[in-house]
């Protein structure tokens, strides 16, 4: 019996379907269950924009932390989407900043590789997450979007960001190339310019 409201009460998440999760819950749903991918309801509501169903959850006290099996959970799939009203809520209520995704980066570096310019201000100007952090790949988000992105004026933007935030500009790739030397590569002048400028 469990099993089916469990069920239910996934469905009405992952819909949108905000007194369908509050009466499933009422009828004895566990709120961490999961599904055959181990994604929770906070996550399946978070992908589908259910900001209302995401907050109800956060006070029914779910684990907002958990994450799939690709790694994600509702924090990260807002720094990844660019979801900033996601990553305000989820921030607010304590996500934990230290987890990874399957790359092995913290929020910030998908939010800087996919040029997520707002994500990133908040992240940097509102949480203590780690600015320096090096993913599976040896890359900081300082390298990421720097290396992923086309060199204009939101990257421009995202790296004054990180550079103003402690962004370590010296803080090479795996083989010994930095952010400058990455930058300077691609004719990206006025991100050399930055960088060398923080360096100054």
């Amino acid at each position: 019996m469990t099993g089916s409201i469990d069920a239910r009460y996934l469905a009405s998440a992952a819909r949108g379907d905000l007194p369908g999760v509050l009466q499933a819950l009422a009828d004895g749903a566990d709120g961490d269950a999961v599904d055959p991918e181990e994604s929770s309801a906070i996550l399946l509501a978070a992908r589908g924009g259910h900001l209302g169903v995401v907050r109800a959850l956060i006070d029914a006290g779910v684990d907002i932390d958990a994450q799939d099996q690709t790694c994600v959970n509702p924090f990260l799939h807002g720094c990844m989407t660019g979801d900033l009203a996601l990553v305000s809520i989820m921030t607010a209520a304590g996500a934990d900043l230290r987890r990874r995704t399957r790359m092995g980066g913290n929020g910030l570096t998908p939010a800087a590789e996919k040029g997520h310019l707002p994500v990133v201000r908040h992240l940097l100007e509102n949480t203590s997450i780690n600015v320096n952090l090096t993913n599976n790949l040896g890359w900081t988000a300082l390298i990421e979007t720097i290396i992923l992105g086309d060199g204009g004026p939101e990257r421009q933007q995202i790296v004054a960001a990180l550079l103003a935030h402690g962004a370590k500009p010296g803080l090479a790739d795996p083989w010994g190339v930095s952010p400058a030397e990455l930058a300077r590569q691609r004719g990206y002048d006025e991100i050399v310019d930055l960088i060398e400028q923080a360096h100054g």
